[in-house]
């Protein structure tokens, strides 16, 4: 496909998760158990109540119970420490949640999906959701499209209310005929987990605001929300290639201007992002993406309003799930503590 033509950031990015992607059976969790805790002196001191209250004394933006951090943030902690030392500075640092990128991710030691939902419990910890590959050539792959039972099978045993992949719909190409049979295949993934109680869902880069091959004037991101059904395909939207996307792609390929606002996606059909990435960037308009990624509340991406523009909502106070995470943070307590701080410390205007 013509997008991969260029060295691509976020084909790297991936890539590199689909590696990440996979379930382990296991005899015990006493391994995670006993690992040793992340010294202080990795972590800092501060917690999220540290902060709270510093920017005013309104209402705090982020809703009670809703915090939660995308486990990618923090494979290279999992794969040295084990989960369980994982889970307890996440439960420390005032974390209410958990979204998967794989079930071991080099875990120290095997564990079983009752022992990782029961550890993640034990640390106050509710597992909100998971990413798995959309498809692979290979027809034993951890997939939806190989495996889908299997996929749904493992989310139902780790009691996860939502269920999705990470990866865009390009598995047959960037037209809009392409996108209408992977919105088929979404649509059949989603009626499957929702007969298990479940909702799957699509999270984007930015190569989904671009648009149709073969039709410059249609946006493919556009083609996937009217094809998928929204009772069945939901979004998670990953705000700063959200972002990263308007800036690439508010103009078509001959040059006519063709904004957009992330925000009014959602507030058009709130209903269809019960899950957020939370990931901040530092506005860099000579870099081809526009920005550099951050740690939460280190950028330029204003989460003050995005997130108080959605929990104002009539109804909508408690109906998302805002996920924390970064790329390839130079520390990763330090991102998932300070993310967390800077997310807590938000007080809406008065």
């Amino acid at each position: 496909m013509s997008r991969f033509s260029q060295p691509d950031p976020e084909l790297g990015h991936r890539l590199s998760r689909r590696g990440m992607l996979g379930v382990a059976a296991g005899a015990t969790a006493a391994a995670l158990l006993g690992a040793a805790a992340p010294a202080n002196a990795a972590t800092g001191g501060a917690t999220p109540a540290t902060a709270a209250g510093s920017k005013g004394r309104g209402r705090p933006v982020l809703p009670p119970g809703r915090l939660g951090i995308q486990l990618y943030s923090l494979r290279d902690k999992v794969s040295t420490l084990g989960f369980g030392p994982v889970f307890a500075e996440l439960e420390r640092y005032g974390y209410d949640e958990v979204e998967f990128a794989g079930y071991t991710q080099g875990s120290v030691g095997p564990i079983t999906l009752a022992q990782l939902k029961r550890l993640a419990r034990n640390h106050g910890l509710n597992p909100i959701g998971s990413h798995v590959g959309y498809y692979s050539d290979d027809p034993n792959a951890y997939t939806f499209a190989q495996n889908l039972t299997k996929v749904l099978d493992d989310a139902q045993a780790l009691g996860l209310e939502h269920i999705g992949t990470a990866s865009g719909p390009f598995r047959y190409g960037s037209t809009v005929d392409a996108w209408k049979r992977a919105a088929e295949d979404f649509n059949t993934y989603g009626a499957a987990a929702r007969a298990r109680g479940m909702k799957f869902y699509q999270h984007n880069h930015s190569e989904e605001f671009s648009f149709a091959t073969d039709n410059p004037k249609v946006r493919l991101y556009d083609i996937l929300l009217k094809e998928t059904d929204p009772d069945l395909v939901h979004l998670e939207m990953d705000i700063y290639w959200a972002y990263v996307g308007q800036f690439r792609f508010s103009k078509r390929p001959d040059g006519t201007p063709a904004p957009f606002e992330p925000l009014n996606y959602v507030l058009r059909q709130p209903d269809r992002y019960p899950l957020f990435h939370v990931k901040d960037g530092e506005s860099d308009p000579s870099n081809p993406y526009g920005y550099t990624m951050t740690d939460v509340g280190d950028g330029d991406i204003d989460y003050q309003r995005f997130i108080s523009a959605v929990t104002r909502l009539r109804g909508h106070r408690l109906a998302h799930h805002w996920q924390a995470e970064h790329d390839n943070p130079a520390e990763s307590f330090t991102f998932a503590r300070r993310s967390s701080a800077h997310l807590h410390s938000l007080r809406e205007k008065c």
